[in-house]
């Protein structure tokens, strides 16, 4: 049974954002202080990534944990309203893959990080996206 009544429950689900959260604009405050530019939330790439470098064909997504399903199978799942969250979430994981296979298809590198990565270890994702970079437009 949910603690919260319907109309809070919606107030609350409402205030979740898609766009924009902390750490995908520490993650991009971190990467423009660095002299990088790149397109945020650019629709005309499949899949809508977080950051696009679009000249390198790199796409980054930042996924939180629990609407993408980090270690979904072993992980505790929600008791309210738990068929509607393992059908959700399974559906997040499977569009995630879908997106994944589409861009690569498509000749694009693909660069996924959870949100505690960036909270915990941000140099170590920003050395990743650097290494990406780099290899894709090496200095002359």
């Amino acid at each position: 049974m949910d603690p919260h009544s319907k109309e809070q429950r919606s107030k609350n689900m409402a205030a979740i954002k898609a766009t924009a959260t902390k750490d995908e604009v520490r993650l991009q405050k971190a990467l423009w202080a660095l002299g990088y530019r790149y397109r945020k939330n650019n629709k005309t790439v499949f899949g809508k990534p977080d950051i696009t470098f679009k000249k390198l064909r790199i796409a980054i997504f930042v996924d939180s944990e629990f609407f993408h399903g980090k270690d979904f199978e072993t992980k505790k799942k929600p008791v309210n309203n738990a068929e509607f969250w393992d059908k959700k979430i399974r559906r997040n994981i499977e569009r995630d893959n879908e997106v994944n296979t589409h861009l690569i298809q498509s000749d694009w590198t693909v660069l996924r990080f959870w949100t505690n990565q960036i909270k915990k270890d941000l140099p170590t994702v920003i050395a990743t996206i650097e290494h990406h970079l780099s290899s894709k437009n090496p200095i002359p």
